[in-house]
């Protein structure tokens, strides 16, 4: 049903007087803001009620939205804004201060979100499955320990100290290091299983020992990056919202989001921004929340996700203004090229 030009006009006021207070709207005060009386502007409610837009607490005469009546103020009615010069400006020098490396931007994006917005927040880094290995060395120790190093096709470096049950010569490691960047390089871990079956037949027992144990090292380093983060900040600022109030309900939705955050929503597809409201969220949980996530570009075929966790009556218009330019700055640092990372596994290699 398409509603009147009056009843979305009372349905956005109700939203954002909610939304600012937390406390039921009355007839009284609508009417005075928008010029009705106070008999239409009950009819009005009383009708908005009925089509699930609204609802009446039962402990008021005043009315609060629904997630349906949220649904349609954020789709329809909300004034889109954006951020101002000063917000602009903050947002970006706190990139400029906090960010300064790859590795740890996924991390420090939930806690500059957070910061930037007000309620909890959570951010994302989803793996890149596409993901192989661009280069491998091999660097000798003794006669059975080497170091593997791996690069991978997004340019990380990673290394690790290996062990055999077998003495290898090391001045074999050449060709072995040839032959796995020759078989090995740009094949996913299935093809690179294949590859292994294939040249076992073709090299000494303690050869072989070293390449399949460099391959399983790869593999490994190919799932851990094809795997999804999330990281959570800030779940403690629910603490200072009317809704959680009751402690017993501010502790389950903290102790979801520090102990059951891989369970927070990640949406399919690459959506600058989403929202969802309420029920629309799966985990029970979330019923009573809303969350906003917003999607950037992290290069090299990778995506990451920052998201807010906070109640229905979430203030929409700014947290989708800031999250919105703050994943937009975020796309723009990381194409500019931001430091790659490195990792050594073992402080020895």
């Amino acid at each position: 049903m398409e509603l009147s030009e009056r009843k979305k006009q009372i349905l956005k006021a109700v939203v954002e007087h909610y939304i600012e207070s937390a406390e039921p709207v009355g007839s009284k005060l609508l009417a005075q803001e928008l010029g009705v009386s106070s008999a239409t502007i009950r009819n009005e409610l009383a009708e908005l009620c009925e089509l699930g837009f609204l609802e009446q607490p039962h402990t008021s005469a005043g009315r609060a939205p629904t997630p349906q009546g949220y649904r349609l103020y954020v789709n329809e009615l909300m004034e889109r804004r954006t951020v101002s010069a000063q917000e602009a400006e903050r947002i970006d020098e706190t990139l400029r201060d906090k960010l300064t490396n790859a590795g740890g931007a996924m991390a420090n994006a939930g806690q500059l979100v957070s910061s930037i917005v007000n309620y909890p927040a959570y951010s994302v880094k989803r793996g890149n499955a596409a993901l192989t290995v661009e280069r491998f060395e091999l660097l000798g120790v003794d006669e059975r320990s080497f170091i593997t190093v791996v690069m991978t096709s997004d340019k990380n470096v990673r290394s690790q100290l290996q062990q055999t049950a077998l003495p290898f010569d090391a001045q074999r490691l050449g060709n072995l290091k040839h032959l796995l960047n020759t078989h090995f390089t740009g094949k996913s871990r299935a093809e690179m299983s294949t590859r292994l079956m294939s040249v076992s037949e073709q090299l000494a027992p303690e050869l072989f020992l070293v390449v399949s144990k460099t391959v399983e090292y790869a593999a490994q380093v190919l799932d851990e990056a094809g795997r999804r983060d999330v990281e959570t900040t800030g779940a403690s600022r629910i603490l200072t919202m009317p809704e959680y109030r009751d402690m017993d309900r501010a502790h389950e939705l903290m102790t979801f989001l520090v102990d059951n955050k891989e369970q927070l929503p990640v949406p399919e597809g690459d959506a600058p921004l989403q929202v969802l409201i309420g029920p629309e969220n799966v985990d029970a949980a979330l019923r009573d929340t809303s969350v906003v996530v917003a999607s950037y570009d992290i290069g090299e075929g990778m995506r990451g996700l920052v998201g807010v966790v906070g109640p229905t009556r979430m203030d929409y218009a700014t947290v989708t203004a800031r999250l919105a330019y703050f994943a937009e700055s975020l796309s723009k640092m990381f194409g500019k090229g931001l430091p790659g990372k490195q990792e050594n596994d073992n402080p020895e290699a």
